[in-house]
Formats: structure tokens, sequence, C-alpha cells
């Protein structure tokens, strides 16, 4: 059983131009609403964290097709729970691993700038899954994984892994793929080749498509957050 009922909800701190259209990448809003609103439901509390204290939205999240509805209630209303949590956002070294029994990495394009280069982040993840923890990710969030070692084994998490992540077929429908090359930042799928660990892609990149394998969970696409988060908890249950 779950040691404790705490989760750790990572953002990306990277905010700024990535978009052809000049707009800018960051946090991908239904990528931390939806888990955070999930692990709610089922009586875990929730912290947010960014390797800097900060963070931005990315400007295609917030609009009318990925936020309406309750979700967009939920981002406008000051005192939603949501914001509220938001509003304690933890820099690494705030944070006490051994009080969470989940990290869940949010995304946006933004994680791939900083992701990878996160020690604090990645510190922290790496002992909440030392000390028996799940690591969770969604969409572009493996991106985390990247220089993200078992400190058992001192070998990547992910070795011997199956997992998940956005497409480069996705990618590729959303026209960045090309800017992705020029800035050198890896897919989830070329993390994947990097660590030789086996991908899993859904029949359609924005299927609502998650994986389990041990303590590592991943998913796809935006339409997977609240998947992911259902999985890891389920994970931090056995």
């Amino acid at each position: 059983m779950v040691a404790n009922k705490r989760v750790l909800i990572a953002l990306t701190s990277y905010h700024g131009p990535f978009y052809a259209d000049g707009n800018k990448t960051g946090v991908f809003l239904v990528e931390a609403l939806h888990p955070f609103n999930t692990y709610k439901a089922r009586g875990y509390e929730v912290d947010f964290v960014s390797e800097t204290g900060s963070f931005g939205w990315d400007a295609h999240s917030l609009t009318e097709d990925f936020l309406n509805g309750q979700d967009r209630k939920d981002y406008e209303n000051k005192d939603s729970e949501f914001n509220k949590a938001l509003a304690n956002l933890k820099k690494p070294s705030e944070v006490n691993a051994a009080d969470y029994s989940i990290f869940f990495a949010s995304a946006g394009h933004g994680t791939l700038f900083d992701y990878p280069t996160a020690k604090g982040l990645q510190s922290i993840a790496a002992d909440i899954y030392e000390q028996g923890g799940v690591l969770s990710a969604v969409c572009h969030g493996p991106a985390i994984f990247d220089g993200l070692n078992d400190k058992k084994t001192g070998k990547n998490v992910l070795t011997g892994k199956v997992i998940t992540g956005f497409t480069d077929v996705g990618e590729a429908i959303m026209g960045v793929d090309t800017i992705m090359k020029e800035k050198n930042l890896l897919s989830v799928e070329d993390i994947a080749k990097k660590y030789n660990v086996k991908y899993l892609a859904p029949i359609g990149p924005w299927d609502d498509f998650s994986i389990t394998d041990g303590r590592i969970v991943t998913g796809v696409n935006p339409a997977s957050a609240s998947s992911v988060a259902t999985r890891s908890m389920d994970a931090a249950e056995k």
C-alpha cells in the first residue's frame, strides 16, 4: 500500500518563442490540470514544482480547442484548488522527496528545453524512485528521463522498460519537427532510441494511450494525462 498519498507535479520553466507563428511554448495547461484533478478526486495531496520556481503557459494550450468547459472555469477561477496549488509552486530546494509517493512530469514543448538538464527535478525524481515511488510522465514529459539515473543501478531509469510519449508523427502533423531539429531538441522517440528502450506508439497520435511498466508510467498526449495519473496511483498502491 502507498506510504503517503502525496504527488509532486513537475512543470517546465521554459517559457519562450517556439512555434512558427511566433507563439511561446511552456506548460501545456490540461497536462497539469487534468492530472491535478484526477489525483485530488482520489484523495491525494498535490504540490507543484519547477526547476526555477517559475513557469508560463503554452499559448496554444489556452485556445478553445484545448481549453473549454469546466477546464476553462478551473483555469479562470483564481480561487480554484488548481490555482491555489499553483500559487504555492516550489523550487527543488523546497521539496523533500520523502514526502511523495508519485512524481508526475507534466508537459508542453517547453520540457524539451529544460527537463534534460533540470538537475533539481531529476534529483527529486531519483530519490522518489529509490524509496519505492512511481515516476510518471505525459506527452513530452518523458524528456525528464534523459539523464535521470536509478541510484541503485547507476543506469538510466528507463533501462529495460517500455515507454510511450508524444509521437514523431504528431510532431510532423503539428509542423514543429523541423523547428525541433533546428534547436537540437530530442523527441520522446529520440530519447527512447538514445537509451535503447522500447517505445510503443498509439494507433493514432491523439488517442488516449498510456503504459505502466513497473514503477514507470508514461502517456502520449493531452488526452492521456488523466489515464497516466490513474495508472500512477494504481502502481503506487500495489
